[in-house]
């Protein structure tokens, strides 16, 4: 009975934390983005770099490790150190929970660096999109809305 438990608790944060994951990619609108009007700037790259963008901290990691944890803790020993045991599984579980959190919703992203056609040098950082590959000297649109910019061709 314990080990279904912990199975369905385990699936259930699996969910969760799937849920959690944002899209930084450069074709991505927000709800709060659509229908927004838009600023549009030309530019030629610069320089391109790889670069990594940290996934989520959210409570709901945490949250879901420390249950699953405190339960496989509650099944250890009898009366009070069952008791201690949650209480341990519990705490473990939410640190395994909340760094297993960051590491599924982490992407790897590239820092586009633009000539602006305005003279202006700036830095633009999106997760890397599968169908978009960006070169150096290549002429791109850069578009801000709602202080969030993002490169496109």
């Amino acid at each position: 009975m314990r080990k279904l438990i912990v199975l369905a608790a385990s699936c259930a944060a699996l969910v969760l934390l799937s849920g959690c994951a944002s899209n930084l990619t450069g074709d991505t609108y927000s709800r709060d983005e659509a229908r927004a009007v838009q600023t549009v700037r030309m530019g030629t790259i610069e320089s391109l770099r790889p670069v990594k963008i940290e996934g989520t901290k959210t409570p709901i990691g945490a949250g879901a490790g420390a249950v699953i944890g405190g339960v496989a803790g509650s099944g250890v020993g009898g009366g009070r150190g069952s008791a201690v045991a949650a209480v341990v599984g519990a705490v473990a579980g939410g640190l395994l929970g909340a760094m297993t959190e960051e590491g599924l919703t982490r992407t790897q992203g590239v820092e586009i660096t633009v000539r602006e056609d305005d003279g202006s040098l700036r830095a633009y950082v999106q997760e890397v999109e599968e169908n978009q590959v960006f070169r150096v000297g290549e002429r791109v649109r850069i578009m801000t809305v709602n202080g969030t910019s993002r490169v496109s061709r």
